[in-house]
């Protein structure tokens, strides 16, 4: 899944727009990058150049112009226990899919087998 700051009809465009797979979900006001210390507020002149290129970060992010998260990948198990993290402050640098695949295979080296339940 991913986690956006945009109220829930820019999310639903933004996963009809890409085709995504997955759910999008909207973080209204930033609570739960917050949480997770991802969160920081835009300077008045970045916020004034975001202005400028027409992005209207107010009405998307329900009256929350200034609070964006940075960029992050969680790999999380059943428990809810951060197995493996990425977080750059580059928002053109995301996590690679090969290190993201392998953090998920880990999961399943953790997780307990089942036995056979087949008899001879």
């Amino acid at each position: 899944m991913a986690v956006s700051p945009q109220i829930p009809d820019e999310s639903l465009t933004l996963t009809e727009k890409h085709a995504l797979s997955f759910d999008v979900l909207s973080d209204l006001g930033s609570d739960i990058a917050q949480q997770y210390g991802l969160a920081f507020d835009l300077p008045d002149d970045l916020a004034a150049v975001y202005g400028k290129l027409g992005f209207d970060l107010q009405r998307v992010n329900a009256g929350h112009p200034r609070t964006l998260p940075l960029p992050a990948t969680y790999v999380i198990d059943r428990d809810g226990a951060i197995r493996w993290a990425f977080v750059n402050a580059d928002y053109t640098t995301r996590a690679e899919s090969a290190d993201i695949l392998a953090a998920l295979d880990s999961l399943g080296a953790d997780l307990p087998r089942r036995r056979s339940s087949a008899r001879a």
